[in-house]
């Protein structure tokens, strides 16, 4: 798929597109204990996959979000508040760097089907991402992604950026709040107009 023509669209992961949900990890979707989002979690499921079903079945506010590529699912990001998250609220080099804000919310990855790399659907789902959560109530928007700039390797794998990349958070509009690892950043993009009472 050329980026240049392909029209994205992101919807929220209600439960009727459950199907669409495991369209967009593709091959890893015939695994049901491969990650389905579940890294960051914990649950008693039987499967990460059934984990992920029954959190989008029972979510008032859904907790990820589906990339549409001409109307094909092609991938897949997860926000929701950082505080539900155990991944991160117990990562002692993260809590180095967060401050303590209950409304914060967390963009924890991308799946991205390997045929839409590079058409810009990882970029599409972090600013759709943003809105969600803006719409929400959060106060800010983190994530941890990967500056491929430091990496070692001469190609970088899609499952070693799920995260997301630098160059993407950037363009979304976040800041750099420190790093966990040299090329791990804490991105930031707060929604100031929600933390100052309007004139």
């Amino acid at each position: 798929m050329t980026g240049a023509r392909a029209r994205i669209r992101v919807e929220t992961a209600a439960p009727d597109r459950w199907s669409d949900v495991v369209a967009a990890f593709g091959a890893r979707a015939s695994n049901p204990d491969s990650c389905w989002c579940q890294r960051l979690r914990t649950h008693d499921q039987p499967s990460n996959r059934d984990e992920l079903h029954r959190e989008i079945e029972a979510a008032d506010v859904p907790v990820g979000l589906v990339a549409y590529v001409d109307g094909d699912p092609a991938g897949w990001s997860r926000v929701v508040p950082r505080a539900t998250l155990p991944g991160v609220t117990t990562n002692r080099a993260l809590q180095r760097l967060l401050d303590d804000d209950p409304a914060a919310w967390w963009v924890t990855c991308f799946a991205v089907r390997s045929e839409h790399r590079g058409a810009g659907v990882g970029t599409a789902l972090l600013v759709a991402a943003v809105e969600h959560a803006r719409r929400h109530g959060a106060s800010a928007v983190e994530g941890h992604p990967v500056d491929v700039r430091r990496l070692r390797a001469a190609k970088v794998s899609g499952s070693a950026v799920f995260t997301g990349t630098l160059a993407m958070f950037e363009a979304a509009g976040f800041h750099e709040i420190g790093r966990t690892y040299a090329s791990r950043p804490v991105m930031r993009l707060t929604f100031a107009d929600q933390r100052s009472p309007r004139p």
